[in-house]
């Protein structure tokens, strides 16, 4: 069988996702999905229902707002809620906001994702990744999987909406997204 130079690279990228250092019992892994889910569904129900609410009220313009004022809020509200062994954030290679900007390890599992996805594998609903003894990390990759999210992510034509992007992210790398391209992940922290 011959492998081509970027298959090999798409299965040692999926080998690296897949290794695990430390043993867990199957009964704590599906708790970490489990909690994993739960907490991901809730962020982007608190935030979709809300992102979707001012859309359909002001259009993308007050839709904007409403991330630029209230995403950070809600995320911590989200996250809080969860309890002190539970956190919740959303990642992406091409942040908005600074503070999206993935860490060391979740930038390895971002850019594998990246890779599978432009390999043509279609990518899994979930991943698991144990940081340590007592630690994991559950990823939910997030697609552009519907039109109305590239009227902020896709080309900007409304000119408004790209001033008022501009002026509150200066170094906004979130634009020229297409329908299917991965976006990013929420990432769910666990400690058991």
């Amino acid at each position: 069988m011959t492998f081509l130079p970027h298959t090999l690279i798409l299965l040692s990228t999926s080998a690296l996702l897949l290794a695990n250092p430390y043993e867990s019992s199957e009964e704590e892994l599906n708790s970490v999905i489990q909690t994993g889910q739960k907490a991901s569904s809730e962020l982007l129900k608190t935030l979709g229902g809300n992102l979707k609410k001012h859309m359909k009220s002001g259009g993308p313009l007050k839709a904007a707002d409403f991330c630029i004022s209230n995403a950070y809020p809600l995320t911590d509200k989200v996250s809080n809620d969860l309890g002190s062994d539970v956190s919740v954030k959303r990642v992406s290679l091409k942040y908005r906001n600074p503070a999206n900007a993935p860490l060391s390890d979740e930038a390895v599992v971002l850019t594998a994702l990246e890779n599978l996805q432009k390999g043509g594998v279609m990518l899994p609903k979930h991943l698991v990744k144990k940081v340590d003894k007592e630690t994991y990390k559950f990823y939910k990759p997030l697609k552009i999987n519907k039109g109305v999210c590239l009227k902020c992510h896709g080309v900007i034509k409304n000119r408004e909406l790209a001033k008022k992007i501009d002026k509150h992210y200066p170094q906004d790398k979130a634009i020229g997204y297409q329908k299917g391209d991965l976006r990013g992940a929420i990432v769910v922290t666990v400690k058991k």
